[in-house]
């Protein structure tokens, strides 16, 4: 059984930076498989906001290019998104996922809360 586990998530001040992980399991390779992350703000969908293809490639959606950078380590099977200059807007939950094709299972997220 695949399982996600998001972390990494707080209370940061406007400006401030933060770092997700989201550690795989259960026989999902995060190193060969293209993965996203995806953020669900209060009151609204759930939406990608960056991803990493199978062989490296990365693309980020509007609101966070220029900010974050998405990652992976194949050794921790984890995949990482450090985002920096955050804002409220930047404010929700956040979930990894494949990219493509099927959804794997969708772990709990990690909340991220931009308040002064």
């Amino acid at each position: 059984q695949v399982q996600l586990v998001e972390s990494g998530g707080g209370l940061v001040p406007p400006g401030g930076s933060l770092t997700l992980s989201c550690a795989a399991s259960g026989g999902i390779d995060i190193g060969t498989t293209a993965m996203g992350w995806y953020r669900q703000p209060p009151g609204k969908q759930r939406e990608l906001i960056a991803d990493i293809t199978y062989d490296g490639r990365t693309h980020y959606e509007v609101p966070l290019k220029g900010r974050a950078t998405i990652s992976r380590d194949a050794a921790k099977n984890t995949l990482y998104l450090h985002m920096n200059n955050l804002n409220h807007e930047d404010t929700g939950v956040y979930f990894c996922n494949s990219r493509y094709g099927s959804w794997l299972p969708w772990g709990s997220g990690t909340q991220v809360t931009v308040s002064s």
